[in-house]
């Protein structure tokens, strides 16, 4: 009967529907048929609903998928994350019963993510090697844009988060997570940071003369065990008349937890400069709390993957509250990232979060842009 009802509202939009009573009748009709749109209840006769998903993902399938069940929210959301996770295009889940508008919301929400992905540029090689990146210092081919962070009580700027591009030649502007994991590699991430920690100290101390705003540099684990990184720092902020404590180091979970006792001691170093220390993307390792209270962050940074959902899933209010909560009981600042919308932004501010990031705020921008940014935002 779901069925029925799916296809004559898929009908009375325009598309033609079919339905498909087996497993087996269904991937028969992906394959002849080529349907642009999917609906998959997780219960099924034959077979579960996840099988089903894993097999499309296994087929390359380009399709908008709708999910829909009876079974809760919370494996409806579940179901979400696995097929996203593992490249479906979902437009979105159907709790059931649902409203006829509610299919017509979500397919029209849907209409411009359902398109093919473009394909990356045929000439860009699989990989770069150590050599490139190294040339790539030499010819200053690196550049840092600049993400805002604001107050989410006023809405005043506190700061800006530092993030490399590399912009190749011939390949355009290229992010970091195609080269920083080979440059950690292969040696070249001390020099990459030292670069973005400089250009970042001056773009502050030139675009912000008087002002107090902090700019944060994310500092990559391989780094942790130099014991003289806190004296190499001092000096160059100190070269642009940066107090240490407007400088945010930011170290992911995952890295942190890697070597606790090397991040403890590094941590300790910054931290007796007067540094800041930032727990960044937090929620998505396995940190232990008694290594997390034994290292001195002064922020902890939520990580995106919940926060940008905290207006459509329960179970990712709940664990934002509750890391607000806890960075609160340990003395720490609490910023959300990944926010992308007024809602996501109402709701961060509500449960006490002291600072904002992302796309609801500002893009990263080059240096010049962020300081046009900045004047036009206050």
């Amino acid at each position: 009967m779901v069925a029925g009802t799916i296809c004559s509202i898929f009908e009375r939009m325009g598309y033609e529907a079919r339905v498909s009573g087996t497993a087996a009748d269904f991937y028969a009709d992906c394959d002849a048929w080529g349907p642009t749109h999917l609906a998959i209840d997780l219960v099924m006769p034959d077979v579960d609903g996840v099988e089903v998903l894993l097999e499309l993902s296994r087929r390359k399938v380009t399709a908008g998928i709708i999910i829909t069940s009876g079974a809760g929210s919370r494996l409806l959301e579940a179901a979400q994350r696995v097929s996203t996770e593992n490249g479906l295009n979902v437009l979105g889940v159907l709790s059931k019963p649902f409203l006829p508008r509610q299919l017509k919301d979500v397919l029209s929400e849907g209409a411009v993510d359902a398109r093919p992905a473009v394909a990356p540029a045929p000439d860009r090689p699989a990989r770069f090697d150590g050599e490139d990146l190294s040339l790539a210092l030499r010819r200053g081919e690196f550049v840092v844009h600049y993400q805002p962070k604001i107050a989410c009580r006023t809405g005043e700027l506190r700061g800006f988060e530092a993030l490399v591009r590399w912009q190749h030649p011939h390949f355009g502007l290229i992010p970091p997570s195609a080269f920083i994991s080979l440059a950690e590699e292969c040696g070249q991430i001390g020099g990459i940071t030292d670069f973005v920690f400089e250009q970042s100290v001056a773009w502050l101390s030139n675009a912000f003369p008087g002002k107090n705003h902090h700019i944060a540099v994310n500092l990559s684990p391989v780094l942790l065990g130099d014991v003289s990184l806190a004296d190499h720092f001092q000096k160059i902020a100190r070269r642009y008349g940066i107090s240490n404590d407007r400088v945010m180091l930011e170290i992911t979970e995952t890295s942190a937890m890697k070597d606790p006792t090397a991040t403890l001691g590094a941590a300790t170093r910054m931290r007796l400069k007067g540094f800041r220390l930032s727990i960044d993307d937090f929620g998505v390792g396995y940190s232990s709390l008694v290594q997390l209270i034994r290292i001195p962050f002064s922020e902890m940074k939520i990580d995106i993957s919940f926060v940008r959902d905290v207006n459509k899933s329960e179970e990712a209010r709940k664990v934002v509250i509750a890391i607000a909560g806890l960075a609160k009981s340990l003395g720490m600042e609490v910023t959300a990232e990944g926010v992308e919308d007024s809602g996501v932004l109402d709701f961060i501010r509500g449960i006490g979060c002291e600072m904002a990031q992302g796309y609801r705020i500002g893009r990263p921008m080059p240096g010049e842009a962020a300081a046009l940014w900045s004047g036009l935002s206050s």
